[in-house]
């Protein structure tokens, strides 16, 4: 009985603290002035506000079946939120809308001078 109250105590912290992470998340991808601001603000807080709820879930279920699953979810959400926001990053540093203010030091800009240009219409006459 008071194992219960505990648990359900502890699940309604974490989902405030997931919540407020999310939110947070949000307010940070509307405010923030520049796109590396941006997917800092929305990866960062993003995972940790699902690992709180994702572990809310957990204590409420607390069957082996369920708790399987949320791991499964979290893993991959913490493997492809970077990866994601790494491959927006990029697009935006080729596409321009990187404020160059927001880098302090600018490692891609060599790779992409030293990589061959690739031409799009070669490839289709093929």
């Amino acid at each position: 009985m008071i194992l219960d109250s505990i648990l359900d105590i502890l699940t309604g912290v974490f989902l405030l603290l997931g919540g407020f992470l999310s939110v947070a998340a949000g307010v940070g991808l509307i405010r923030f002035p520049d796109a590396i601001a941006r997917l800092h603000a929305t990866t960062k807080p993003q995972i940790l506000g699902l690992a709180f709820i994702l572990l809310a879930i957990a204590l409420q279920e607390r069957q082996v079946s369920t708790i399987l699953l949320l791991i499964f979810l979290l893993i991959f959400q913490m493997i492809t939120a970077p990866v994601s926001a790494h491959m927006i990053a990029r697009a935006g540093y080729r596409g321009g809308i990187i404020a160059p203010r927001s880098l302090l030091v600018d490692e891609l800009e060599q790779a992409i001078d030293a990589a061959p240009e690739f031409d799009d219409t070669e490839r289709a006459s093929e």
